[in-house]
């Protein structure tokens, strides 16, 4: 384990000690840092501090940064379907029914282990199950996904998702007839008080915007809707939906309890993204075409 050893200054003073040392520790992100504070691997004057505090003259802030460890996950031959790459991102299509990243009970068949064999260097600052990974979409959600290449391409990427300057937009068939074309969802999105597994609308919750767009409305009292998130919370477009009456097709969790379809998940797709891209500042979009399976769907619904 390496020992960084920092003294403040009175050009320092009244700094959070998470954005000092971002600025002065190079490579790595504030969320790293705030993991590093959480658990006790950084300590001023000998004594343990919380992210927001502010730093006072003659300080002296010790870190202390864990030795880099073998990546446990095992790179797998599995077919990804890039739509752009370089030698700072990969643009991907995912399928439905992929885990982004390894988790407990789950490691292996994920995006991360293909694309650990496809490209042998990626960014490490989400750590040794998340290479390269800046963003995600839930399993049995299919669409498009930037991946980071390098620590100075996922800092970008992650500093503009922090600010909402991407753009996302969805493609979700969700229940319900609309009375208007379009609207804005505004609602705080935190964990559910009563099942910790579950996101739901609560009042100390972090904000959370979705606009939506009704594409097409069918006779089957469903419809497709075009869904741009302007934040990015965990199911923030199926818990949203939900809660002004159209629950997603299909959502196991979220939606009606007896469903139209046979299907293995809610039929969401992420169609497209854009981005200034970390090099060369230019912006950047990209567009999915939506999978098999939501076309056919689509298309039966439509009869």
């Amino acid at each position: 384990m390496d020992e960084l050893v920092f003294k403040i200054k009175e050009e320092d003073i009244g700094v959070r000690i998470d954005k000092y040392l971002v600025n002065v520790i190079d490579g790595k992100s504030r969320s790293f840092i705030q993991g590093l504070i959480d658990s006790n691997a950084i300590i001023v004057n000998n004594k343990e501090v919380k992210s927001n505090y502010k730093l006072r003259n003659g300080d002296v802030i010790i870190v202390s940064t864990p030795a880099p460890m073998d990546l446990d996950v095992e790179a797998e031959d599995i077919e990804l379907n890039i739509v752009y790459e370089d030698e700072d991102v990969i643009v991907l299509n995912k399928p439905q029914g992929m885990v982004v990243h390894p988790a407990p009970g789950n490691y292996s068949g994920t995006l991360v282990n293909a694309l650990l064999f496809h490209c042998k260097d990626l960014s490490g600052i989400n750590g040794i199950i998340r290479p390269g990974i800046v963003h995600r979409i839930d399993k049995d959600t299919s669409g498009i996904l930037v991946i980071a290449k390098n620590d100075e391409a996922h800092n970008s990427l992650a500093q503009q998702f922090k600010e909402h300057t991407i753009k996302r937009e969805y493609y979700a068939l969700v229940e319900g007839r609309f009375s208007k074309s379009d609207g804005i969802v505004d609602k705080p999105i935190g964990r559910n008080k009563k099942d910790r597994l579950k996101m739901a609308i609560v009042e100390d919750g972090k904000r959370a915007v979705t606009h939506y767009e009704v594409l097409e409305q069918y006779n089957n009292g469903t419809a497709l809707v075009k869904c741009r998130l302007e934040t990015g919370r965990t199911h923030q477009i199926r818990v949203h939906m939900s809660s002004i009456g159209h629950p997603l097709v299909g959502d196991p969790i979220y939606g009606n309890k007896k469903q139209k379809f046979k299907l293995q998940g809610q039929v969401l797709h992420a169609k497209t993204l854009g981005f200034i891209h970390p090099r060369t500042k230019e912006y950047m979009e990209f567009d999915s075409d939506l999978p098999k399976y939501y076309l056919e769907l689509l298309e039966n619904i439509r009869k």
